[in-house]
């Protein structure tokens, strides 16, 4: 699972709420740089040149502590080509996603006769999750964050995504915050936060109770809020679904289609295991064999 990739995409597209997290400060521009570096390409998850302070952010966010090569050495080539590019400072931030076993040592520095290089490191498993509830940007790294019951953080968490007003800023934080969840909580247990009385007691399900003081009123506005976010529903979905198996031939686009609310639902949660197409079709086919039973 790209647990770091699915990091990468948020920092991409929120760099300035990243860069005010780890830097203590909300920079006036931010622009982010190719992340392929020159001799033999590499490839830095997150590179961000902060142009106001003449500093280069470079942040990478890593799920296992050992690599090859080591994580001390890649950080000082990093360091060195971007330097050498731009000709400026720069700071790195390593990002651990979860703790290693207890007899591996976290490296904050390359060391090697004269040559030292040191660059900061953040374990997210020792984060306060209020930092990152209180940004929608990086509310999906707060089931990673300290906990004394993490099942609680879990729901709470699932509370606070299932209030976000926009629908498709809220279904894209869910499956973010459900796929990084995955280093931490069972499968079972992370749907089961997701479902029910979490989203149930979400401000846009009680909006809806409330505007509707007479049964048929109730009725009314419930039916179009449905058929609202039955569309969104699936533009979503074919939108997930193109980025995990590629482009959906029009017969299966079709299918799509056909599905009830409930049923998109399911394909929204089941396509987070999808890697072809082939597994939404062996869905499609297990849903409709069901279906005819």
């Amino acid at each position: 699972m790209p647990f770091d990739n699915i990091c990468k995409y948020l920092s991409e597209k929120y760099p300035d709420r990243f860069a005010a997290w780890l830097l203590g400060k909300s920079p006036a521009t931010v622009e982010i740089l190719k992340t392929e570096l020159g001799i033999e390409p590499i490839r830095a998850d997150y590179v961000t040149f902060l142009r106001t302070e003449g500093r280069i952010l470079h942040l990478e966010f890593q799920v296992k502590v050992a690599s090859d090569p080591p994580l001390p050495l890649r950080m000082l080539d990093y360091w060195v080509r971007l330097h050498r590019r731009h000709r400026l400072p720069v700071t790195q931030v390593l990002v651990i996603l979860q703790p290693p076993p207890p007899e591996v040592v976290i490296e904050t520095l390359f060391h090697l006769e004269r040559t030292r290089h040191e660059y900061e490191v953040v374990k997210l498993w020792e984060q306060d999750p209020e930092v990152f509830l209180q940004d929608v940007a990086l509310m999906p790294l707060a089931v990673l964050a300290a906990a004394s019951d993490p099942t609680q953080l879990l729901n709470r968490v699932a509370q606070q995504v299932s209030n976000i007003e926009s629908l498709e800023q809220r279904q894209e934080t869910i499956t973010c915050t459900q796929l990084l969840a995955g280093l931490r909580f069972k499968r079972e247990l992370i749907l089961q936060a997701f479902r029910g009385r979490v989203m149930r007691e979400s401000v846009i399900y009680q909006d809806i109770l409330q505007e509707g003081k007479l049964e048929g009123k109730l009725e009314g506005k419930l039916e179009g809020k449905l058929e609202g976010k039955l569309e969104g529903e699936l533009a979503l979905i074919l939108r997930q679904l193109v980025r995990r198996v590629g482009a959906i031939a029009p017969p299966l686009q079709s299918q799509i289609q056909a599905l009830p609310l409930p049923q998109l639902e399911d394909l929204g949660e089941a396509l987070l295991d999808f890697s072809e197409t082939a597994d939404l079709v062996a869905w499609l086919e297990e849903k409709s064999r069901k279906d005819e039973g």
